[in-house]
């Protein structure tokens, strides 16, 4: 038997696993599928907290493990027992908070099925519309916050979160990784909270190596991942400053762009 290229596939959803309306075509499915009963391993990694993602794995129904919160977390597919987190102390998330109060711009964090919200505005209906978690408004984070996190999001138009986004990394430098996984969110995890340290531990869970992995992503949250990956594919849709950091383009999220890669890498995926 022809050995295959990859041991496991690693992607992230939104923007790349995901069509624009948020489904996963039949095809996309179908593929991964395949892929997992000829033995490699299927793992979603997300900047989604982990309810939010638990459809797309019923979708898929074929994961062994899953990151979530942007490699802060991760869980067991079938089980969804959780097999490693990271958090940042109560200090640390009030000083994020105080942060987002300071440039006067929507923030949020995360407990259970339910993300708290720090003013009432058309981001906390769109967040809620797109994870399919309940929003709570909590007022002031920086005083909500009383216990340690894995995640905190802020929210503003792109040229906004731009232009906060390099102060933040300055000032949190040695305490949070922070990112962005669209041009309007900004995203503060734990400092040993990305998707590539996260692609490393379930690598070890699983006893596969890095460099066993192919990954799939399409922003700066991913790049980690597709750098730490033994092939880390950018999708055609992802942010252009990024061509130059991975090691091949598949087609877009649109396109069923994963599916379409992992058939050219693995050979047309028997029925």
């Amino acid at each position: 038997m022809t050995p295959l290229p990859f041991q496991a596939v690693a992607f992230d959803l939104d923007d790349t696993l995901l069509r624009d309306d948020l489904t996963i075509s039949d095809f996309t499915v179908s593929t991964v599928r395949r892929l997992a009963e000829r033995g490699v391993r299927i793992i979603p990694a997300s900047g989604r907290a982990q309810l939010s993602m638990k459809p797309f794995l019923d979708r898929l129904a074929c994961a062994s493990l899953y990151i979530s919160c942007n490699g802060a977390e991760i869980w067991d597919a079938g089980t969804h027992q959780l097999l490693h987190r990271e958090t940042f102390s109560r200090e640390t998330g009030q000083a994020i908070a105080a942060f987002g109060k300071k440039h006067g711009v929507y923030t949020q964090t995360y407990a259970g099925a339910c993300f708290y919200y720090n003013e009432e505005s058309h981001w906390a209906r769109q967040y809620a519309a797109s994870s399919m978690l309940q929003g709570v408004f909590a007022g002031d984070l920086e005083a909500f916050i009383q216990e340690p996190r894995c995640k905190i999001l802020m929210m503003a138009t792109e040229e906004r979160i731009a232009s906060m986004l390099q102060e933040a990394r300055e000032l949190f430098a040695g305490r949070v990784s922070v990112t962005c996984s669209k041009p309007w969110f900004l995203e503060f995890n734990p400092l040993k909270a990305t998707k590539g340290l996260a692609l490393e531990r379930a690598g070890a869970l699983l006893k596969i190596p890095p460099e066993s992995f192919l990954a799939f992503g399409d922003s700066l949250n991913d790049l980690s991942m597709l750098q730490r990956a033994g092939r880390g594919i950018l999708m055609a849709n992802g942010r252009a400053d990024l061509r130059n950091l991975v090691d091949g383009i598949c087609p877009s999220n649109q396109e069923d762009g994963v599916a379409r890669y992992l058939e050219n890498v693995f050979g047309e995926v028997p029925a």
